[in-house]
């Protein structure tokens, strides 16, 4: 009888253990994500620039996860950069490296500018920003 109650209590551990199994191993590697940024100005003079200080957040991390930026200017002109790189061109995808980075706008107009940043990922996730600036007259309107 004892050596038919071990019987039974292993072949009830494998069964337990053959059904834990699975083939389908879900391992998830597309995690939301989004960009902060400080407060930053609503007025610009022409040549006068804005720093945006961003930060990448994850909801997760995925080791192969890349993430890159484009940007498009509907209203006004301008131009947009990262720390000391080259101008970015509107439309073009440029590569995010850090999570911690900086954006520098220059206005080139003296109306109202708007730029729509847009992150993504290589998984397909994305995060959009838009930036409203105003032309700053107060040097006009006190001359006047």
């Amino acid at each position: 009888m004892r050596k038919f109650a071990s019987y039974l209590i292993y072949a009830i551990l494998i069964a337990c253990i053959a059904c834990a199994c699975s083939d389908s191993l879900d391992i998830k590697q597309s995690y939301e994500f989004k960009v902060t940024h400080l407060p930053v100005p609503k007025k610009l003079k022409v040549g006068e620039t804005a720093e945006i200080r961003c930060q990448l957040e994850r909801s997760g991390n995925y080791e192969d996860t890349r993430y890159f930026l484009r940007y498009f200017q509907p209203d006004g002109d301008g131009i947009l950069k990262m720390d000391d790189a080259a101008a970015f061109l509107p439309n073009d995808t440029y590569d995010l490296t850090k999570e911690t980075f900086r954006l520098y706008y220059t206005s080139q107009s003296d109306e109202q500018q708007v730029v729509d940043v847009y992150f993504f990922d290589n998984l397909g996730n994305t995060f959009n920003l838009s930036f409203s600036f105003n032309y700053d007259n107060k040097e006009e309107k006190e001359a006047s």
